[in-house]
């Protein structure tokens, strides 16, 4: 798979505070916060991913030469059947939105990409490496909510260079 590295690499960390990361050929790198929207359910306000606007990214970072690149996570011991549902209900959306743009998708298991990026230990590991890996890009993951920017771009970065 060496074509990934001349390609346009798209990166997902899916989930409400997940981001959606391109690097283009040039190794440029673009990161977005996942689009999310407030809506009112059994009279109380709930975050959930925007459907449209995660589309209308996706579909405007899509390219004749692209990968797409998602964490492929699964539901933890001790979450609640809500954010489960919740979070189910992400990551079916964001397949939904790839298959319908007829983009190409690998799903990649976080024990995979963290160890292929070398990727260290602890909560601010993610946003450290990135910053290495991406020095241009480090006003991007300054933050410690900016944790689902830089898996995107990890995993976006494991795409091109290890898939």
């Amino acid at each position: 798979h060496g074509r990934c590295r001349q390609m346009r690499v798209i990166g997902i960390d899916p989930g409400l505070s997940g981001a959606i990361a391109v690097i283009n050929g040039t190794d440029s790198l673009i990161v977005v916060d996942m689009p999310t929207m407030t809506v009112e359910r059994n009279g109380k306000a709930k975050r959930q991913v925007s459907a449209t606007e995660l589309a209308h990214i996706l579909s405007s970072a899509k390219s004749d030469d692209c990968h797409v690149f998602v964490e492929k996570v699964s539901a933890m011991a001790g979450q609640g059947v809500t954010s489960v549902f919740s979070f189910g209900r992400s990551f079916g959306m964001i397949e939904g939105i790839l298959a319908a743009l007829h983009m190409p998708v690998t799903y990649v298991a976080p024990a995979t990409w963290v160890k292929a990026v070398h990727r260290g230990a602890g909560k601010d590991a993610s946003r450290s490496r990135a910053m290495e890996l991406f020095p241009d890009n480090q006003a991007d993951f300054k933050r410690v909510k900016d944790d689902g920017r830089s898996d995107s771009a990890l995993i976006a970065y494991w795409g091109k260079h290890h898939a």
